[in-house]
């Protein structure tokens, strides 16, 4: 189990970035990228960031384990060197400071949260991996997702799972399903579940507003994967019965009992502090460097760190032991996104440059010719770059191009926002970047020993399962 110092010195190192945003503001206002004059060369390093995590980990694992932090170094100083040679350092700073302090920072700061409080909530018990019980989880899941935020119900659910699991020799698609489900779709009923949503709250969009327009959406996605899953895994599961059995590590007589329950008030903490930084607006921000933080957002992030201290702090040795955590996952999440928020600056920027901009043909695929939205086009777009993009800024970006007036999306255009919430949410499934979930997941499945697939064989998956039910989702809600 990781020490209290390793949990403070990262805690201490996020707080120390916080703070500096407190400092005195030394670059010139009204800063930001053109991206009108962008070519599409600038998304290279972006390109290859995502490459290195697809294949590297395929044709070099070794290296990758040991590397991968320095190879999103590399990628992240393929587009920052060029950058400042060509705009200049005062564009450069401001566009990284805008990119850490109003996103990435949170972004980190939040998983890190959920993340260390989740690990230290351990349900113990001799679970049986069968297709009923594992489906059952999923089910559960899917519904906390939305309760707790799809990270939140990702961490707490996924190490029971996995050692329900730790005995069957078939356990790949039981992961990949909760991917599927609990780390993405089930976070689509309000704005706490999944970080687009979450924004689309901070524009003006009721809280309530996904829970009511996105639940048919997610009933009918959720049931579909939900059976589809449950007759997979039964089919999987006869199948072992004819090999030899697999020692199971959980002791068969233990009986089931959630552990670490003191940490249960924590996580209604987390969900308290996101909710207040929405409601609370006193109007004071610090200016750092031309880009503005607001007072509760500072204020959050602390409460946040504090909390995951309280965590370490309180949580029993021996239950982060038995969940068998480690600081890993969440460095390599750390490591990987930074380099993913640096690289997609410029990526971003052609796209809310809108038809001005490189990718004005994808534009002109969410508009028709009378210059109203194609709502089908919304949800393809949103979607497929969620699924390859960070999926919170994507949701902004076309949030805006239906016009970023949130009263008259959710009235005039509500099919429109629909369309663009569902395709952010649900599509993030599609692979292992699309939602941080994702990825942390990933890594915690196989520091379990589950031989989860490559970058491209989780899209194998997800285009056999997922494609399907949004292909169904297009002809009911938004042709």
């Amino acid at each position: 189990m990781p020490t209290t110092k390793a949990a403070a010195r990262l805690a201490v190192s996020i707080a120390t970035l916080l703070l500096l945003a407190a400092s005195p503001a030394r670059a010139a206002e009204g800063l930001g990228l053109d991206g009108g004059a962008l070519p599409l060369a600038w998304g290279i390093p972006f390109i290859g960031m995502l490459l290195s995590i697809a294949v590297i980990p395929l044709v070099a694992g070794h290296f990758w384990h040991h590397h991968y932090g320095k190879v999103a170094l590399v990628w992240a100083l393929a587009f920052l060197v060029p950058f400042v040679f060509v705009h200049g350092a005062d564009l450069a700073v401001y566009e990284v400071v805008h990119a850490a302090l109003l996103e990435y920072v949170p972004f980190i700061i939040l998983l890190f949260s959920l993340f260390t409080i989740s690990g230290g909530i351990l349900l113990t018990g001799n679970l049986r991996g069968s297709p009923a019980v594992n489906t059952g989880l999923l089910a559960i899941g899917t519904v906390l997702a939305s309760i707790i935020g799809t990270t939140g119900a990702s961490m707490v659910l996924i190490r029971p799972l996995l050692r329900a699991n730790d005995e069957r020799r078939y356990n790949v698609h039981t992961v990949v399903f909760f991917i599927f489900l609990v780390s993405n779709i089930g976070g689509s009923l309000t704005p706490l579940g999944d970080p687009p949503l979450f924004l689309g709250f901070l524009k003006g969009v009721d809280f309530f507003w996904t829970t009511q327009h996105l639940f048919h959406d997610t009933v009918v996605v959720a049931a579909i994967l939900l059976a589809t899953f449950y007759l997979l895994d039964r089919r999987l599961y006869a199948r072992e019965k004819g090999w030899p059995p697999k020692a199971d590590p959980t002791p068969p007589t233990e009986s089931l009992s959630l552990r670490g329950r003191r940490n249960l008030p924590l996580l209604a903490g987390v969900i308290a502090a996101i909710l207040l930084s929405a409601l609370w607006q006193p109007g004071i921000e610090f200016d750092v460097l031309g880009t503005h933080v607001p007072l509760p957002s500072i204020v959050r992030d602390v409460t946040l760190l504090v909390l995951a201290f309280i965590s370490v702090r309180i949580t029993p040795a021996f239950i982060r032991e038995r969940n068998g955590f480690d600081w890993e996952p969440i460095r390599e999440v750390a490591k990987l996104f930074a380099a993913i928020f640096l690289t997609i600056i410029p990526v971003i920027a052609i796209l809310k440059a809108g038809s001005e901009g490189a990718l004005a043909p994808v534009v002109a695929l969410v508009t028709d010719e009378a210059g109203g939205p194609v709502n089908a086009g919304y949800f393809w777009m949103t979607g497929v770059l969620s699924g390859f993009l960070d999926n919170a800024p994507t949701y902004l970006v076309f949030f805006n191009l239906a016009g970023g007036d949130a009263q008259e999306l959710m009235t005039t255009y509500a099919v429109t926002l629909e369309a663009i919430s569902a395709g952010a949410v649900f599509m993030g499934a599609l692979t292992y970047i699309g939602n941080a979930p994702n990825f942390m997941v990933l890594a915690i499945a196989r520091s379990r020993g589950v031989a989860m697939p490559s970058f491209f064989g989780y899209m194998a998956w997800s285009a056999i399962f997922l494609l399907p039910c949004f292909v169904l989702l297009t002809w009911l809600h938004f042709l």
